[in-house]
């Protein structure tokens, strides 16, 4: 009896040793992937989001139940630079847009809540836009953090539409955050560097171009709370983002055409 105890003990420990071994390899076979695991990444700021936000998120599920989307579009998502472009659909004429941006959320809100914000959607390239992680406040997010969650939310798109590419678009300097802006100046470096190291994803540079002469916000872009865009604001922030979507887009689409050609035809 007593050797059959401690064959049984030993079975166990070894059942769950491989449990943990196969846990491991699994979550490691994901992150090669580059599907992210939710709890690793999520837990801390799950609650805080869904409190927050929930509300909003709801709102912007009743607009994907009852808007059509246009076909080949740009989904936007992000913080209120975002929600406030009254004039997107004209500003990124001819590419034609989804827009998804709500409040002031941080990478951690876009992240708890990306799947509910991109599944809805076939869209042609995604842009991402968020400004509120770095605010000069102890609760600011590092660059690890917010590296770690853009990951995420790269991961969810890519797992919902591999082909589509990715735009991260660099935080803008305000006057209103001005004294977190060497802060705000390393998450912009990190997103760039996300960038440079992920497949088809893109970095949108825009600071320079809301900077003076002498290194300060351009405040003649900002409304009266010298943190959100302007008309005139907006203006450039779409001609930088067009831009850059039309380098990456023609490209994209010229290099599927040429890959279903025939080799009768590529021949000639």
């Amino acid at each position: 009896m007593r050797c059959f105890v401690l064959l049984w003990l030993v079975a166990s420990a070894a059942n769950a040793q491989d449990s943990i071994v196969q846990k491991n390899i699994d979550e490691s076979a994901l992150r090669v992937s580059g599907i992210i695991p939710d709890a690793a990444v999520l837990a801390p700021y799950r609650a805080k989001a869904v409190e927050k936000w929930g509300k909003e998120i709801k709102k912007i599920e009743a607009r994907d139940a009852t808007e059509v989307d246009p076909e080949d579009a740009i989904l936007f998502i992000g913080s209120s630079s975002i929600r406030r472009w009254a004039d997107i659909a004209t500003d990124m004429a001819p590419f034609l847009t989804i827009q998804r941006g709500y409040g002031g959320s941080k990478y951690s809100d876009v992240a708890v809540f990306a799947k509910r914000l991109l599944r809805p959607h076939q869209y042609q390239a995604l842009a991402i836009f968020v400004g509120n992680d770095v605010k000069g406040k102890p609760e600011d997010h590092t660059p690890d953090q917010v590296e770690e969650l853009a990951r995420y939310v790269i991961s969810v798109s890519k797992s919902h539409q591999p082909e589509a590419p990715i735009f991260l678009i660099e935080v803008t300097p305000t006057s209103k955050r001005y004294a977190a802006w060497p802060s705000i100046r390393k998450v912009n470096e990190r997103l760039r560097k996300i960038a440079l190291s992920t497949p088809s994803t893109y970095f949108i540079a825009t600071a320079e171009h809301y900077l003076n002469a002498q290194g300060k916000p351009r405040d003649e872009l900002f409304v009266s709370d010298r943190l959100h865009l302007n008309e005139a604001g907006y203006d450039q922030w779409a001609t930088l983002i067009r831009n850059r979507l039309s380098e990456i887009l023609p490209s994209k689409r010229k290099n599927e055409a040429a890959s279903v050609e025939s080799p009768e035809s590529s021949g000639n």
